[in-house]
């Protein structure tokens, strides 16, 4: 049972929200967090991705390695620079973004980079919407998951939603409908589920987008919203899930420890079938909620991503 995340490794400089301010360097990017956060479940994991051959680039190997996830897919170029992230923290330990990228390194992995033998030795491949910004990583995300489906894998989408990070949005509904028709999960927070509903039906209610999305034969739907209910459909079942109660310090990589527990879920029971199981969903879920919970409490992306050990500690 193994996972590969596909996308962006970047680093995030945390601020202290001090005046004057400073930053600390933090090894992020949604599918390195989640790879990470899939290693530290005890779930093979590995990164495909492109990074600078540069101080940061090297820093996020390093990283990634140290937290045993497979870096054998994380290829360097000296046509760009490592991706960096900004981030400052509000009073609730919310997040805003400010990112250098594009250009990065990121953004030049090219469907000749893959080494085919990925899709045939994971269970799992995940991506999320980053990987989709400019038209040639689009197409090695698309090539990615249309491979992954040819393989048997399953496949996860975790939209993650970076609005600054597009330069118009002529394509962005197109290419995120076309990942999600390729996607046996797929994770929205509730604003993403708003902004896909308002440019896909609009002046209809949310229902009509989430049952297109089901339609898409999306095998499992999964809406969070911060602290309230988590909100979750499959075919035959649908219900709400109250995530623990704790106080929020920085939420940067809640979501990615969410799917990351989720992901090992469901790896762990290799079982597609078991996308259809109410029960076990809703069980996966929980789980996952309780990583996001435990990752909201500490400081940084992968330091704050918890072992399946630390999960006995949520309430």
């Amino acid at each position: 049972m193994s996972v590969v995340c596909f996308g962006e490794a970047l680093i995030d400089f945390l601020s202290d929200g001090k005046t004057p301010e400073s930053f600390t360097k933090f090894a992020g990017g949604a599918p390195a967090n989640v790879a990470v956060a899939v290693a530290k479940q005890g779930v093979s994991a590995s990164f495909c991705g492109m990074v600078g051959q540069d101080m940061f680039g090297e820093f996020l190997q390093q990283e990634l390695k140290e937290h045993n996830v497979n870096t054998q897919y994380c290829l360097f170029t000296d046509k760009a620079k490592t991706a960096l992230a900004f981030v400052s923290l509000d009073k609730n330990g919310e997040r805003s973004f400010s990112f250098y990228r594009p250009p990065a390194a990121d953004l030049l992995f090219r469907v000749d980079d893959f080494d085919t033998e990925m899709f045939h030795n994971h269970t799992l491949i995940h991506v999320c919407s980053n990987s989709l910004t400019e038209s040639n990583i689009y197409k090695s995300t698309i090539y990615a998951l249309t491979q992954a489906k040819k393989h048997g894998l399953l496949t996860s989408f975790d939209m993650n939603l970076r609005l600054n990070l597009w330069s118009s949005l002529n394509h962005t509904i197109e290419r995120l409908w076309h990942v999600i028709s390729l996607s046996d999960v797929v994770k929205l927070a509730s604003e993403e589920l708003t902004f896909l509903n308002q440019y896909s039906h609009p002046e209809q209610h949310e229902d009509v987008t989430i049952a297109a999305i089901l339609k898409a034969n999306v095998k499992c739907l999964i809406i969070t919203d911060g602290a309230n209910d988590i909100r979750y459909f499959t075919n035959s079942s649908s219900g709400l899930i109250s995530p623990p109660t704790v106080r929020a310090v920085d939420t940067t990589a809640a979501g990615d420890a969410f799917v990351g527990g989720l992901i090992a879920q469901l790896v762990g029971n290799n079982n597609k079938s078991k996308l259809s199981d109410s029960a076990f969903i809703k069980e996966a879920i929980l789980y996952a909620s309780k990583c996001g919970a435990f990752a909201v409490q500490k400081k940084g992306a992968f330091s704050s991503l918890p072992a399946a050990s630390d999960i006995a500690t949520i309430e």
